[in-house]
């Protein structure tokens, strides 16, 4: 298994965005799992299930790792899956969806780790704000690394993302200085 994808591909991204699809990467990312064992997770029967992992499997997604019994045990192809395709509509309804969704995931880390949040919803808005510009403005670096067909391991991507946050810094102080002022430390 790779440490890191990088998806530059619309089309891959639209497989993607279909959710069952993607909460089968979720759950692969916890363990390989049979056809079966995910179907049960899901609550979906095997056949849709099979229908999903043959198309993720067939955008390199998922692999089949061997098998369990009968059944035929898939494992995802990367722990991490970087999204930065080009404009599309699909894929801009996609990502902003899931740019809402990990806002909603980051407010409430800060709020478990003890961190007082003011305002909930601003900070959400602002934590969307902050990764959409991120991602629109980090585009052409990271098609550049992914056309390369660089590997990255997991910390080289935590610090190349670090890097893309870095070079975003001046542009976005103003939100920066709302963000503290609505959290208590």
């Amino acid at each position: 298994m790779k440490e890191v994808i990088i998806i530059t591909q619309p089309e891959k991204v639209k497989i993607l965005s279909e959710e069952t699809r993607f909460k089968i990467l979720q759950l692969l990312r916890q363990r390989p799992m049979t056809v079966w064992e995910l179907s049960i997770a899901l609550g979906k029967d095997r056949t849709t299930i099979y229908r999903h992992i043959k198309a993720l499997e067939n955008a390199g997604f998922v692999e089949e790792l061997g098998s369990e019994g009968n059944e035929k045990l898939y494992g995802r192809t990367a722990r991490l899956f970087l999204i930065k395709a080009e404009p599309d509509e699909s894929v801009e309804n996609f990502r902003q969806s899931y740019l809402q969704v990990e806002a909603e995931r980051l407010v409430g880390i800060l709020e478990k780790a003890g961190i007082e949040v003011t305002d909930r919803e601003r900070l959400k808005e602002l934590i969307k704000d902050v990764l959409n510009e991120i991602e629109v403005s980090s585009q052409p670096i990271i098609k550049k690394i992914s056309e390369a067909n660089v590997e990255l391991s997991e910390i080289e991507t935590f610090h190349f993302l670090n890097v893309l946050v870095f070079l975003q810094s001046c542009e976005m102080c103003e939100k920066a200085k709302e963000m503290k002022k609505l959290l208590q430390f």
